[in-house]
Order: C-alpha cells, then sequence, then structure tokens
C-alpha cells in the first residue's frame, strides 16, 4: 500500500471513528487530505473501492496488533488473542467495524483473518478437510458477536439484581460481564477444536457437546 494511499485511508477511516460511515463521501475525504474528489480517484477508485479500502486497512490494523511472530505460541493462546484482537478492533472502529462482515473481501491483506484462522487449526491437528468449515465458523462468529455488540443487536444478559444499577438492564451486560462472556465463548471454540482434531468415526462433521 503506497503512502498516499494509506494517508487517504488512514482520513477515511478517522472521518468514519469521528462521524459513523454514513457521513463518509468522496468529496468528505478528499477535502480531510487536501485534495479535490476527482484527484483521490487515481489512488482509492470510487466509493465502493474506498470501502474496500478501508477493509484492507483494517485487517491490516488486526494483524498488527496481534503480530507476526506467532509460529512458537499454543495455538490455544493465539485463538484467545485472535478473538481478543477482533474485538478491540471493533470497539476501537465501531463505524467501519460492520464492514468486514458485509463487503466482500478487497486485497491479500483481507485474507488475514482467514489465514490466521486456518494456521490455528492446522496446527490444532484438524485435518484440512475440516479446516475450511471450522475457520468459516469461528470467523462468522467473532465477526457476527462483536459487530452485534457494537451495534446494540446482541440479546441483553440477565437483568440485573435489586442491589445494581438498573439501568443495565436496558444496556444489557456491564463491560466486566462481556469480557468475561466473550472469554468463556473462546474457551468454548477451543474445545469444539480440540474434539474436531480428535478421533473421527468417518462422519464429515464432528458432534458438538452439550
Amino acid at each position: 500500500m503506497d503512502d498516499k494511499r494509506r494517508l487517504i485511508l488512514d482520513q477515511a477511516l478517522a472521518l468514519v471513528d469521528e462521524r459513523g460511515l454514513a457521513a463518509m463521501s468522496m468529496r468528505a475525504v478528499a477535502e480531510r487530505v487536501g485534495l479535490t474528489s476527482m484527484a483521490l480517484y487515481p489512488y482509492v477508485g470510487g466509493k465502493d473501492s474506498l470501502l474496500d479500502g478501508l477493509v484492507d486497512l483494517l485487517h491490516l490494523e488486526l494483524g498488527t496488533s496481534v503480530g507476526d511472530d506467532l509460529a512458537e505460541i499454543d495455538w490455544r493462546k493465539r485463538l484467545r488473542a485472535l478473538g481478543r484482537a477482533v474485538r478491540s478492533l471493533a470497539r476501537a472502529h465501531p463505524g467501519a467495524f460492520p464492514l468486514l462482515l458485509n463487503r466482500a473481501a478487497a486485497g491479500s491483506s483481507s485474507y488475514w483473518l482467514t489465514a490466521a484462522l486456518r494456521g490455528i487449526l492446522h496446527d490444532a491437528g484438524v485435518s484440512d478437510r475440516e479446516v475450511p468449515r471450522l475457520a468459516r465458523m469461528i470467523c462468522a462468529f467473532l465477526l457476527g458477536y462483536t459487530t452485534g455488540e457494537i451495534t446494540g443487536g446482541l440479546p441483553a444478559g440477565a437483568p440485573p439484581g435489586p442491589t445494581e444499577d438498573r439501568g443495565k438492564e436496558e444496556r444489557g451486560l456491564d463491560p466486566a460481564a462481556t469480557e468475561a462472556e466473550f472469554d468463556a465463548d473462546l474457551e468454548d471454540l477451543a474445545a469444539l477444536v480440540e474434539q474436531a482434531a480428535g478421533p473421527h468415526d468417518g462422519l464429515s462433521r464432528c458432534e458438538i457437546p452439550r
């Protein structure tokens, strides 16, 4: 990604962070970088290409936050780190993050999340036949759960007790509780991966423990 394109995408992401996705236009981004709208096209194309560029940028940020030197780290720790990094990215960029769920991958960096998950599953001992399916399932959970959190699309948790802040009933669980719940979900995913990596009876799908 050349410097000019990166500058434009950085400013577009900052605009979405400040004012929401609906406020992003070629003109608004051009004003932030001191160019005309037409001058953006050689670097980012039209608005659709600009949105795809934001997908690219979010994946680059995710890859940077997780880091590249993970080969010697246990796959379970890598899965937890990846899940928490996805959740942190959603909270850092709530306006742009849903693009990861509703737009096609825009470039090589956009495959980073899928590639990372496949690497984790491979190192866990999951068969090559099962890796793509499990990677899609875990990716869907990570992106779907975190998008639901930032958009308010997830069901609220249990209502607070009589001595707690009753306002939490409207907002759902408090931050500490949601973090603990998300970590518990990551542990459930790790357990599912362990089962998928174990002996199979010839079925194409593993049976999820109840």
